[in-house]
């Protein structure tokens, strides 16, 4: 079967589901994007890698990394293999000195893998004909809207109150949240204090 290579374009929260985050893939030198939603672990896994952020303590996708690398496991590439009832299933292809296996994943575990050893994404054209979008508008994913008399949600105000702090605030918000573990909310940090460097 003909495989399409995708790159994450994007990572944001779910309108379909709450608590969710879709990534969206795009297809390498094309247009069609591929929405798959995953949960916050996972979203928070990629979104640390993605941004080549350092835990104090390695999550669960960077323990699995050094404990392959430890045994001298190399993870060649990710393959979205299946689409079964709006689920996506993943194969990793690994190899030994003495064996190259495929083993089974779920998505979102195998593409937090794939951004750590930097090796390709792939779907099977006839996956991709089936779930891809061609219009990338479509493929963008809005934030979730705030219901009238709702609160708001720690990151909705954290987008409008960030630009109030000062940059020592900012900063010590940073450490504050890095300890915490949250590092979605550590990107949007460090977003606006990039943005007042430039």
């Amino acid at each position: 079967m003909k495989k399409i290579e995708l790159e994450i374009v994007a990572l944001s929260h779910s309108i379909t589901q709450t608590n969710s985050y879709a990534v969206v893939l795009g297809e390498v030198n094309g247009l069609r994007r591929l929405p798959i939603v995953i949960g916050g672990f996972e979203a928070q896994a990629i979104a640390v890698a993605l941004e080549k952020m350092k835990p104090t303590r390695p999550l669960t996708h960077d323990l699995m990394k050094n404990f392959m690398l430890a045994f001298n496991v190399e993870l060649h590439e990710i393959v979205i293999s299946d689409l079964q009832e709006g689920i996506f299933f993943s194969k990793l292809l690994c190899s030994s000195e003495s064996d190259t296996v495929e083993i089974d994943s779920r998505t979102s575990d195998a593409l937090a893998l794939a951004v750590r050893f930097g090796c390709p994404i792939y779907i099977y054209e006839n996956i991709f004909d089936i779930a891809g979008l061609d219009n990338p508008e479509k493929a963008a994913i809005p934030q979730e809207p705030q219901k009238a008399n709702a609160p708001k949600s720690s990151a909705t105000t954290d987008q409008s109150d960030l630009k109030k702090l000062g940059l020592e605030e900012l900063h010590e918000l940073l450490n504050d949240v890095l300890e915490q573990e949250d590092y979605i909310r550590a990107i949007n940090i460090r977003d606006e204090i990039n943005s007042r460097k430039k």
